[in-house]
Parts: structure tokens; sequence; C-alpha cells
């Protein structure tokens, strides 16, 4: 190669394109592979702290990683108990709500018939029509279905597995890191490291906090309004309001469409969206601020995208992936000067578009205040 030799921009650009190109080809081939080990790694850096905590205490490594990932098993497996039964519950009626859900959809057709005056017949036969692309659809997938599961069930065994490893030899991978770098790069490799761990852990387990709350919250409204299977509604909203924006759609919707289905007005379906709206005013403007205590400052747009592109690479796990890799991809580039302007693009320097003050909030803020001066 000669020396000084330099690419014309196009050709830069092509070859960082082919890169992508490429980079991405090999995420979407490799991701039964690459996926468990990236949640892997995310469980074991928040439960890190714990088998330090019990390391210190003279416990030998194998035990403590051992002790905390028991405890961690034991706690899902109580939560998953606990929400079988209205699991079973929903299953058994769910022959008499697609029977409803008939109904509903015969009462639907003969109003748009009256309204747009539009034969019955043609649009029983355009609804058939999309029920048979459907089935014809769903029977082609069956098989892959049956290896999806079998896949799911082997991740489930994988990922404890993968944790265990990660914490034991969580020295030696730590090691290797610092030795990919000159020594003179160690400091900032330290700090990379420190603030992606920090990030890590705190914005988890702030969301799972935030989980436990926002799924109390959905119960409750739930059972105030009596829709059925309240508990089990309320908690997979909660799961899914984990994913940006998107996720909080489809989790208003399914209450919504219970309520439809179960309950002789309408009106309570409008009532489940009243109700989850003022808790996602709450979860926006006070709890994700206080206790996700915004570690993860990346803007709307960037966290659309991401959310949209980690589903059409990686489906849904790529959905509730794509914050916590896209903030960790910003500490990576706030910590590299040259990278540093794409570190400020993905972060919110915005206001919020809607804020909401509490005025117990401000009255409890001025008492405080005044006894410190006391």
């Amino acid at each position: 190669m000669t020396p000084g030799l330099k690419f014309p921009f196009y050709a830069k650009a092509s070859l960082v394109f082919i890169g992508l190109f490429v980079f991405i080809s090999m995420l979407y081939i490799a991701q039964g592979i690459i996926i468990p080990v990236i949640y892997s790694t995310i469980f074991a850096i928040v439960l890190s702290p714990g088998v330090n905590f019990l390391v210190r205490k003279k416990m030998n490594r194998v035990l403590a990683i051992a002790i905390t990932l028991t405890l961690v098993i034991a706690v899902t497996i109580f939560i998953i108990s606990m929400l079988s039964a209205q699991l079973m519950q929903f299953s058994d009626s769910l022959p008499q709500l697609v029977k409803k859900f008939n109904q509903l959809l015969n009462q639907t057709v003969a109003w748009a018939s009256d309204y747009f005056n539009i034969s019955t017949r043609k649009i029983n036969s355009w609804v058939s029509e999309k029920n048979a692309e459907i089935l014809r659809g769903t029977s082609s997938t069956i098989g892959q279905t049956i290896i999806n599961t079998g896949s799911v069930l082997v991740i489930l065994v994988l990922i404890p597995v993968y944790i265990f490893m990660i914490l034991f030899y969580q020295p030696l991978l730590l090691e290797f890191i610092h030795k990919l770098f000159k020594t003179e790069n160690h400091e900032k490799v330290n700090q990379v490291l420190s603030a992606t761990k920090k990030i890590i852990q705190s914005y988890l387990v702030g969301l799972l906090l935030e989980a436990a709350i926002v799924a109390v919250l959905n119960v409750t409204s739930l059972l105030i309004l009596g829709i059925e299977y309240a508990i089990l509604l309320g908690v997979i909203g909660a799961i899914l309001n984990l994913i940006p924006y998107i996720g909080g759609i489809v989790a208003v919707a399914l209450p919504m469409m219970i309520a439809l289905a179960t309950k002789s007005s309408a009106s309570y379906s409008l009532l489940v969206l009243a109700a989850y709206a003022i808790i996602q005013l709450i979860d926006n403007n006070y709890i994700v601020p206080k206790i996700v205590a915004s570690k993860v400052k990346i803007n709307a747009l960037i966290s659309i995208i991401a959310v949209i592109a980690g589903g059409a690479l990686w489906g849904i796990p790529g959905m509730f992936l794509s914050i916590p890799l896209i903030a960790i991809i910003k500490v990576v580039f706030d910590h590299i000067e040259s990278l540093t302007p794409w570190g400020y693009l993905l972060g919110d320097t915005m206001p919020p578009i809607i804020k909401i003050k509490f005025p117990f909030k401000t009255k409890l803020f001025i008492k405080q205040n005044k006894l410190k001066k006391v």
C-alpha cells in the first residue's frame, strides 16, 4: 500500500455502507447466539453488586453466584405462578371471548353497511377473504412456531448458564478488555466501563421499580372499573410499557378489547383509555424522572427509531434491548473525542413536551426548606 494514499469521499462512503451492511447482516444471522449473550451480560452486570457483596463477606465466589442466581430464579418462578391462575382462567374463557368478538364484528358490519351504504354481503365476503388469508398464513407458520418455541426454551436454559459463566469469569473478561488497549488509554477504558456499568445497573433497577409501580396502578384501575383478568392485563401492560412509546399503545389496546367483549357498554373501554392516559402522565412526569432518574437521556426521535430498528432486526427481544444498547453506545461516544457530536445527537437536551406540576409536591418542598432554615 502506498504511504499517504487518501481515498476519495465516495470510496470511503462505499466502504462504510458495505461495512454496515455486513455488520447488520451478521447481527441478524447470528441473533440466536447474540441475543442470549447480550441479555445474560446485562443481567450479570445488574447482579454483580450482590455477588460482590457476598464475596466481600468471605464467601466462595461460585457459592455467591449460585445463591444470587437461585434467589432471582425463585422470585421469577413465584411471579409466574401468581399469574398462571389468571392465565388459565383467560384460556378457559377464550371461546366465549371469541364469540363475543364475532357478535361485535357483526354489529360493526351492520353499522358500516348502513352508514356507508355498502351491501352487507360485500363486507362479509371481504372479511371472509381476509380470514382465509390469515388462516393460510397461520397454517404455514405452525411448524416455525414450534421451532421457535423450542428455541425459546433452549434460550431460557442457556441464559442462567451464561450469567453464571460471565459472573465467574468477570475478572478475566475485564482484564481482557484492558489488554485490548494501550496502557495510556486504560484510564479512559475504566471510565467507559464504570459509566456503562452504572447506567445499566441504575437504569434497569429503575425500570423494574417503574414496572412494579405501573403494574399496581394498572391493576388497581382495572379492578375499580370491574374489568376481567385485571391482574394479568395490568402486569402485561406494565411489561409492555418498558418498550418506549410503542409498548404503551399495545398495553392500553388489550384491556380496551377485553372491556368491549365482556362489558355491556362501550363506555368502559373509554374509561380504560382515560385511566391508562392518566397513568401514562404520572409515569412520564413523576415516576420516570424520580425513579429511573433520567439515567438514559436518549431523545424521543432516536428512541422510536431504535425501537423500530430493534424490532425489525431481532423482533420483540430487540425492542426491549434497543434503549439499553443505545445508552451504552452513547456512553462510548461521549468518552471518545472524535465521536462526541454523535453522542450529543443521541442525547436529549430539549424540555419535555408535556409537563404537569403536583401542588402537594411544591408545598412539601417549601415546608422542608423552612425546617432546614430553622
